[in-house]
């Protein structure tokens, strides 16, 4: 029987809360790591702790400006990667055609994956 602890094991994230790095694959016993390193560890801590100093909610996200930037950039990019394949579509593109269109729609999907 599937339980929703079995569930959140799955879903776990399997990248580093800091910087997104992959976590490797390690067959450790107890707590699953959350950071790749202790840096990353740290910066994690001095983050929330500069929340809490701030009487923001815990589960707020704060962006530097630059991150902002870089987040709609990306966001822009995913948009016109779209766009263009229903321009495509419209205009009786070839498959092949489509298919590299929605591949790069894809990797701009896999960029935004990432915020850090």
């Amino acid at each position: 029987m599937i339980t929703p602890e079995r569930i959140k094991s799955r879903t776990d994230s399997k990248h580093c809360g800091w910087c997104g790095v992959p976590l490797p694959e390690d067959g450790r016993v107890g707590r699953p790591r959350r950071y790749c390193s202790q840096s990353c560890r740290q910066r994690a801590y001095e983050r929330r702790s500069a929340v809490q100093r701030g009487g923001l909610p815990e589960d707020a996200v704060v962006l530097s400006a630059a991150e902002l930037t870089d987040l709609q950039d990306r966001l822009f990019q995913l948009r016109c990667a779209a766009e263009d394949v229903v321009t495509a579509a419209e205009d009786g593109a070839a498959p092949g055609e489509l298919k590299d269109l929605a591949a790069q729609v894809v990797r701009s999907a896999h960029s935004l994956e990432r915020l850090r």
